[in-house]
């Protein structure tokens, strides 16, 4: 499976400018030979946009804007991830991530469980559900959202569910860039999995985004990795072949016990 990943400027508070622009990257991805496009955290919208702007633009997650990424993924035959302000049945906004795939499907919606900061904390309600894991890609995917994936039990759950590749939308910024060279490829390592991890570059509402955005296969070692300050599409094949490899010579999951320092959630002690 070839995804790509966009690294980019946030963009404005704007559903009609995100959607076109998202439009143009879905035109790019396909062009490439991407089936998946993985963007970052919250990129219809801009992510630190402030509470009343997002509360303003959050929509259901079967909403007139992700009818219009429907269109998007039928016309150029290729799959999207998603970052968005999705309006909960509850009335909640929460911090979200939608999959759609290259038939226009609504395969997977996913809440940030993991606020950060006051930023975080002051737009969103905190998720309280897993990731699903869905097969795509003849892989099993599960999803992370930023600041859910520096917590070793997020990824260490996706494992155990099942999932082969954690794609992560992330708003990462300065002085934070030893997620991205360190944290992540760790999480790959110690989970034998393949994790995309896309950001944002340049600067929105004070934050000076790091860039790094990385694809790391199961074994920790680097598939693409951008530079910290330029817009770019990055591209990478997950094949199961090095997932498969990986799997049988790293056997942390394997090898775990449970009965010594508890369950991880979702499996049994």
């Amino acid at each position: 499976m070839r995804i790509a990943l966009l690294q980019c400027l946030p963009g404005a508070a704007d559903l009609a400018a995100g959607l076109a622009r998202l439009d143009g990257c879905a035109t790019a991805a396909a062009t490439s030979g991407a089936t998946l496009l993985v963007t970052p955290e919250m990129f219809l919208t801009g992510y630190a946009i402030g509470a009343d702007a997002v509360a303003r633009l959050a929509e259901p997650a079967d909403g007139p804007a992700a009818q219009a990424v429907v269109a998007i993924c039928r016309t150029h035959g290729t799959a999207v991830l998603y970052g968005y302000p999705e309006r909960g049945a509850d009335g909640a906004v929460y911090n979200a991530v939608q999959l759609i795939d290259a038939d226009g499907m609504r395969r997977a919606n996913y809440r940030k469980t993991h606020l950060f900061g006051e930023v975080d904390r002051a737009q969103f309600s905190a998720g309280d559900a897993p990731s699903p894991i869905v097969e795509f890609g003849g892989l099993r995917v599960g999803f992370a959202i930023c600041y859910d994936i520096e917590f070793p039990e997020v990824a260490r759950a996706l494992a155990l569910a099942g999932a082969e590749v954690a794609l992560v939308p992330t708003a990462n910024m300065t002085p934070f860039e030893s997620v991205a060279t360190r944290l992540v490829p760790a999480r790959a390592d110690e989970n034998t999995l393949f994790v995309a991890y896309a950001n944002y570059v340049g600067r929105e509402a004070g934050f000076t985004y790091c860039g790094l955005s990385c694809v790391v296969a199961p074994d920790g070692t680097d598939l693409a990795r951008a530079g910290a300050g330029d817009e770019t599409l990055l591209l990478a094949d997950l094949d199961r072949a090095r997932l498969d490899a990986a799997r049988s010579r790293v056997t942390y999951l394997r090898d775990r016990r449970p009965e010594l320092y508890g369950a991880t959630p979702g499996e049994d002690a």
